[in-house]
């Protein structure tokens, strides 16, 4: 009887090699790994992306371009015959009061544009990345800061036409359009800290209309205060907004040394401090 003897077969050929992790390093990592980002770029970069998406839906400029020139031609021969005598008189007057409410209004878009954002998962998204955390609410104020000065462009080239004529010149035109940047930057923190309390954009958009409009209407944006009830004269005195206005019209005027200027600096420098923190604790508790 004879024995069939089989080959038998070489396990240890069919099975393959253990991956090393160095291996692995050595396919994908084909070039050393990037370097952190620091907090400049990092804002920077969230900023650019606040940018695009103005270019992709250029529909938000209109709130920096028609409602600008809106106010500016409604309030200037609304007001301008029964307040002044004229409207070139009353001009001289309103154009920095109206720069500033329009402005200061428009700050209210980055709370909204926030909100929106952690709706759709967005800053979600950003929370997981290596970078400085408060580079995504930063960057997104600063790309706003374009729409600030786009606006204040807007609003001087329609009252240079009308017949605005600042005694500063450019260089006080300049000084005051800066100041009411630095300000907006700083104003819009109050929004971010809305946009990440308040649900719904709906909700932050009610809500900033209800704290914008008192501080703008109730200031010395379109009248001397000198006019105004004593009870309210009280409020309008200690109004950032007010102060803002003064400060703006001084700098425009050529009057750089006031305490109006100042005091915007140091409000500036409060909501920075409050509403930041602010933010900052909501936005990483949320």
């Amino acid at each position: 009887m004879s024995t069939v003897v089989t080959p038998t077969k070489d396990v240890d050929a069919d099975v393959p090699a253990p991956v090393v992790a160095e291996d692995l390093a050595a396919v994908f990592a084909t070039k050393e790994r990037p370097s952190r980002p620091g907090p400049l770029s990092a804002s920077v970069t969230f900023g650019w992306r606040a940018m695009l998406k103005i270019k992709h839906v250029p529909e938000q400029l209109f709130d920096v371009t028609a409602f600008p020139i809106m106010m500016t031609l409604m309030f200037t021969y609304l007001f301008g015959g029964a307040l002044a005598g004229s409207t070139s008189e009353y001009l001289q007057f309103v154009l920095p009061g109206i720069m500033v409410q329009s402005i200061v209004m428009i700050t209210m878009y980055t709370g909204v544009s926030l909100n929106n954002d952690i709706e759709r998962g967005v800053f979600d998204r950003f929370r997981t990345l290596p970078i400085w955390r408060p580079a995504a609410l930063v960057g997104m104020i600063l790309g706003d800061l374009l729409r600030y000065v786009l606006a204040s462009t807007v609003i001087m080239a329609v009252g240079l036409i009308l017949g605005f004529r600042p005694d500063g010149g450019v260089l006080g035109v300049l000084a005051g359009i800066a100041l009411l940047v630095v300000f907006s930057f700083a104003f819009s923190w109050i929004w971010t800290m809305f946009g990440l309390l308040l649900r719904s954009e709906k909700s932050v958009m009610g809500v900033s209309m209800m704290v914008l409009f008192p501080l703008t209407f109730l200031s010395n944006v379109f009248v001397d205060p000198k006019t105004m009830p004593g009870w309210l004269q009280a409020f309008v005195d200690v109004n950032p907004i007010t102060h803002l206005v003064s400060a703006v019209r001084d700098l425009m005027d050529g009057d750089y040394a006031t305490t109006e200027t100042l005091w915007v600096l140091l409000f500036s420098a409060a909501f920075v401090a409050v509403f930041g923190t602010l933010t900052m604790r909501l936005y990483n508790r949320k």
